[in-house]
């Protein structure tokens, strides 16, 4: 059962991102079932084979440094005014509840004022970035039923950990700050 409760109402000082598992009591969100139902591998399960390829040494090197932590999570991230938000995290918050995604959080008032960001921003997680297969539909998904048609960026977590941004991306050798983009 979800909590509809909208990130862009709330404005407690240190209350950046509303995740969904704080607002719904749905054993699916984050779940085991999850591996599973969408065929994908679990991070402690995840070997060299499984590493999508790419031509980027940059790249390489640190999905291989993802592999070795076991730090597979990454997000597709939605920017979009607080109307695009407010219409879509109720929407994205049910899947999330159903197991269509895994996880998701969505950047609040307050974080709106604090982050540097032009924009409010709904993160879409999957559990293994390496199951390229799962991040592709997640995006199919998106785009098929919500008509997100714009460019989206899918960032690993290991990025976000390393500072990865698109000011630092060429420091890092990398061509963009994300591991994939549609």
């Amino acid at each position: 059962m979800s909590t509809q409760k909208s990130p862009t109402e709330i404005t407690e000082e240190g209350t950046y991102w509303l995740r969904s598992r704080d607002v719904s009591d749905s054993p699916r969100i984050g779940g085991d079932g999850y591996f599973t139902e969408h065929d994908v591998t679990r991070p402690e399960d995840v070997t060299a084979d499984d590493l999508p390829p790419v031509d980027e040494d940059a790249v390489r090197e640190i999905d291989r440094e993802a592999l070795e932590q076991e730090k597979t999570i990454g997000k597709w991230q939605l920017t979009g005014s607080a109307e695009t938000i407010e219409e879509l995290w109720p929407e994205i918050l049910d899947d999330a509840s159903e197991g269509v995604i895994w996880a998701v959080k969505a950047m609040t008032t307050f974080g709106y004022e604090e982050l540097p960001y032009d924009d409010y921003m709904i993160v879409v997680y999957t559990p293994n970035y390496f199951a390229k297969h799962d991040v592709d539909r997640v995006r199919e998904h998106l785009r098929n039923e919500y008509d997100v048609e714009h460019e989206l960026f899918y960032k690993p977590d290991i990025y976000t950990a390393k500072g990865v941004v698109a000011e630092t991306a060429e420091e890092w050798g990398l061509s963009m700050p994300a591991r994939y983009r549609s």
